[in-house]
């Protein structure tokens, strides 16, 4: 595994990072939430069915916002419960993508 140039960091370890921080960011914005309130997010934090911001209308503008910051493309068929469960889970499938 490299190391970041700069830092020294594993470059996986700062990419992660970096997947983290543009993803809370996107949230914040699609959502219109609280700074603090994305802060807080864990692995475990719910999303779809626990925020009341992300209903149904606000997916289709979240998906497209990941496409578009992440350059990234996401499929019909991968769009499931289980992929927006959790902020945990969603970070793992940008994650997936990014990597293909």
């Amino acid at each position: 595994m490299s190391s970041h140039p700069e830092t020294g960091e594993d470059c996986a370890v700062a990419s992660n990072e970096n997947t983290d921080r543009l993803l809370r960011a996107v949230l914040r914005d699609v959502l219109a939430l609280d700074e603090g309130r994305v802060a807080g997010f864990t692995s475990q934090s719910g999303l779809f069915g626990h925020l009341p911001e992300l209903d149904s209308m606000a997916v289709a503008s979240l998906l497209t916002e990941l496409e578009d910051r992440f350059a990234i493309i996401i499929e019909d068929d991968e769009i499931d419960g289980e992929m927006l469960e959790t902020y945990g889970a969603l970070l793992a499938f940008i994650e997936a993508k990014q990597s293909r």
